[in-house]
């Protein structure tokens, strides 16, 4: 509808108004230069203080969601265009080198590391449990700093040293792992004076996780409430009140946000507390739109120890031979309409071209090698939502150069943006679960992408392993970047841009 006084817009009126607005623009242009003139200074300190706006605007902006024209796709047409290129072998993108000398290195600024009470993290770890257990969610995260103990089953499948850099890592060993990797940090200091950011140690999600399925929610709340009562009292965060701090919590952001209505008391408050608000949290899926969240990729099994296994992976996953169309690994849900018995059934189905893996029937916990020999074996791997929009598969399923088939617009795709490509069709292919639901064929589509198609997206993918992985070293892969090395230089880089606007403004 037009405003009340949209004579105003007719042509006329332009018309008859040109030559004033002319004048009036003339006369101000004349007034801004003059004043230009005898105040430069006012106007450099304009155009300095719109730049840094520019920055943290772009900064804080959360990441776009999946485009509309993508998520509208219908399952019946093949919209991907392929580039005429395939990266070179081993190629290494300049994003992923590490700076050389110490200086360029901690140029952004050095990190401490509290020392919190045993309580707060080590305690928590199950001491009696050194393997996976599928009965039990915290064994696997005791060895190796969280990385678990040496997938030996993967022995027979791989070829020569590669089976030495996996291990039978459990998917919420986050926190311990991020914990390790802070210790031997290049720029870690043991003087708090000297930082830029403060690391908190505490394993959020072992401490909750303790007591998801109990009643009694003071207990899941117990630990976070002792804990951020410790932090206060430190000297570095009644300066910052937090927002120089950050942290990794081991499990989706969703077990940590219970709402106040008495039929959602799922998981522990913990950040909702106010003294959370402002510190940054890496977690394997974080809640849209939140700047503090930040979703980092889950632990998968691989984690090399030089790059020249990184490499020998990155190849065997090129060449390897894979038999199948696509695969699907999961179990079904007791629960209406589930979409994983759907697929099984599927591929049931579909024996010629897709490979099941029912975790109902096979150990898909404590076997690891019925997994990643049906991935490697498949061009393409089917992707449902989890528990929650992510499940640790899609990362599996990365790692083994796989294809991944997602069937939900919010899931992987504005999740993990600093570590997958920003085109979702360069390394995924989308159906929509409801076009699925109606009929349409999951094998049809797939066969409509040639080989080199196929190829295409599978090399984007082997360039991003670097970037998904977290590195055995205590000091990463040299250089090439991981996915702690990302995640800890994004976020450094974030607080000292805040660190300096702040001090600018002042």
């Amino acid at each position: 509808m037009l405003p009340a006084n949209s004579h105003n817009f007719s042509p006329e009126f332009h018309k008859s108004n040109k030559p004033k607005t002319l004048n009036f623009f003339k006369s101000t242009l004349n007034s801004i230069q003059a004043y230009f003139s005898l105040h430069p200074r006012f106007w450099l300190f304009i155009t300095f203080l719109l730049i840094q706006a520019l920055v943290i605007f772009i900064a804080r902006t959360p990441p776009p969601s999946l485009p509309a024209e993508y998520t509208s796709i219908s399952a019946s047409e093949n919209h991907f265009h392929p580039q005429t290129t395939i990266v070179c072998n081993n190629t290494q993108l300049e994003s992923e080198k590490k700076p050389l000398s110490d200086t360029e290195e901690c140029g952004t600024g050095k990190i401490y590391v509290y020392d919190l009470p045993s309580m707060f993290n080590k305690d928590l770890v199950l001491a009696n449990c050194t393997d996976l257990n599928p009965w039990n969610w915290e064994c696997g995260i005791v060895p190796n700093h969280g990385y678990g103990s040496a997938a030996t089953e993967l022995t027979g499948i791989l070829p020569g040293t590669l089976s030495s850099s996996w291990y039978r890592t459990n998917q919420f060993s986050l926190e311990p792992i991020f914990h390790n990797r802070m210790l031997h940090h290049k720029c870690r200091t043991l003087e708090p004076e000297s930082a830029t950011a403060f690391y908190i140690p505490f394993y959020a999600g072992l401490a909750v996780g303790k007591f998801l399925w109990g009643n009694d929610t003071s207990k899941r709340d117990w630990h976070c409430r002792m804990m951020i009562q410790w932090v206060k009292k430190q000297k570095s965060w009644q300066r910052s009140n937090g927002s120089d701090h950050f942290m990794a919590v081991g499990r989706i952001t969703w077990d940590f946000r219970r709402l106040t209505d008495p039929g959602k008391l799922w998981g522990s408050s913990f950040l909702n507390m106010p003294e959370m608000q402002q510190v940054t949290r890496f977690t394997i899926e974080k809640a849209p739109g939140d700047y503090y969240d930040v979703s980092v990729p889950y632990p998968t099994g691989f984690h090399p120890k030089t790059e020249k296994h990184l490499h020998e992976w990155q190849n065997f996953v090129r060449y390897y031979n894979r038999t199948s169309l696509f695969t699907f690994i999961g179990a079904k849900r007791e629960i209406k309409d589930d979409f994983r018995g759907l697929l099984l059934n599927y591929c049931y189905n579909e024996s010629d071209s897709c490979r099941v893996v029912d975790c109902g029937v096979a150990q898909c916990s404590t076997d690891s090698s019925v997994i990643h020999k049906a991935l490697l074996g498949s061009d393409f791997c089917l992707q449902p939502r989890g528990d929650s929009f992510t499940r640790r598969s899609v990362f599996d399923c990365l790692v083994a150069g796989s294809v991944p088939v997602f069937f939900w617009k919010r899931t992987a795709y504005d999740q993990y943006e600093w570590f997958l490509p920003s085109d979702p069709k360069s390394y995924s292919v989308f159906i929509d679960h409801k076009d699925v639901r109606n009929g349409t064929s999951i094998k049809e589509v797939l066969m409509r992408y040639s080989k080199q198609e196929i190829r295409r997206k599978r090399e984007n993918l082997i360039e991003t392993i670097p970037r998904i992985i977290y590195a055995k070293p205590n000091k990463g892969l040299g250089s090439f970047r991981d996915a702690f090395d990302i995640a800890v230089d994004e976020v450094l880089r974030r607080i000292k841009l805040e660190k300096e606007w702040a001090d600018f403004v002042e």
